[in-house]
């Protein structure tokens, strides 16, 4: 390990380990929302990343705003950014499943192309209204700063918020699929569209449904990028490749599979970057990525839906 002492690499891996798991909290946002939308439903949604943006942009606008109009609520506004990410995320992608989407189920090769022009349409609306220089929040005081775990190993506070984030969104998520009347016409629907409908289940507003929840949950995820992280118009491009990879690897349609795949490739690439660059690092991780599933195509945990 080149000139490092034993001590050093042991504060090098914990530091990266620590930002390996901020990434992997992003990452897992991100793939949440896309495991439900392609994982669910099927339709390969190259815009998701710009929902993403959608709840940067959002947290943004609201910080802005309480800084200018209601400085004293600064220390506070945080907990009114995310739910407000969420519902513009998840009323945005409610717009685009109604005029757009349900046009083209079962078309997943239109639904990419469409996405992907919704994606171009979407950046340069962003552009427009923003500017092309990338943006960023202030955050509250009790988020700056770290927790010095000893005299060389340093946890930022931001990092341990957005993953208590993370875990709490992973939960209700997981409640919303397996225990909530919701999540039980879902899976009713993905197992037999036409038996769904015979029993009485609206099919067509549980498409709507849970392409927008997947959108607001990408809402969310661009609310804790904002504490990490500057936002651009491109911001979301940057991480839809890596939200794909997360999704595939752990198994389309498994949330479990989803949160194993981004903590495994979000580890991998952070402690590969300091030790290599950022661009090999992401070669290293998409060619072990591929290795593996040449062995195991459907993932690491294959849904019952996929079998």
């Amino acid at each position: 390990m080149g000139d490092f002492t034993s001590q050093e690499l042991l504060a090098i891996f914990a530091m990266q380990g620590f930002a390996g798991l901020s990434l992997f909290s992003v990452l897992l946002l991100m793939a949440l929302g896309l495991a439900i939308i392609y994982g669910q439903m099927g339709v390969i949604n190259m815009a998701h990343g710009e929902f993403m943006v959608i709840g940067a942009y959002t947290t943004y606008l609201l910080s802005e705003f309480v800084m200018t109009y209601l400085p004293w609520m600064q220390s506070y506004y945080i907990f009114m950014a995310i739910p407000a990410a969420f519902i513009f995320a998840f009323i945005v992608g409610w717009v685009v499943e109604a005029v757009l989407i349900r046009h083209l189920y079962n078309r997943p090769l239109d639904t990419l192309l469409a996405t992907w022009g919704l994606a171009l349409i979407m950046q340069q609306t962003f552009r427009s209204i923003f500017g092309a220089r990338e943006v960023s929040v202030i955050l509250p005081e009790w988020l700056q700063g770290a927790y010095q775990v000893t005299s060389t190993i340093y946890i930022p506070i931001n990092g341990i918020a957005i993953m208590l984030l993370t875990l709490l969104v992973t939960v209700t998520v997981t409640w919303m699929m397996f225990r909530s009347r919701w999540g039980l016409r879902v899976r009713c629907t993905v197992s037999s569209r036409e038996m769904s409908g015979a029993i009485g289940i609206n099919t067509r507003s549980v498409d709507r449904v849970t392409f927008a929840v997947g959108c607001g949950i990408a809402g969310i995820a661009g609310a804790a990028f904002t504490a990490i992280s500057s936002t651009g118009p491109t911001s979301g491009s940057l991480y839809i490749v890596d939200t794909f990879l997360v999704v595939v690897f752990g198994g389309a349609g498994s949330l479990l599979g989803t949160v194993a795949s981004a903590f495994s490739i979000a580890q991998g690439q952070s402690i590969l970057e300091f030790f290599t660059s950022g661009s090999m690092a992401k070669v290293v991780t998409l060619l072990v990525v591929i290795g593996i599933l040449i062995i195991r195509p459907e993932g690491l945990f294959a849904s019952k839906v996929r079998r």
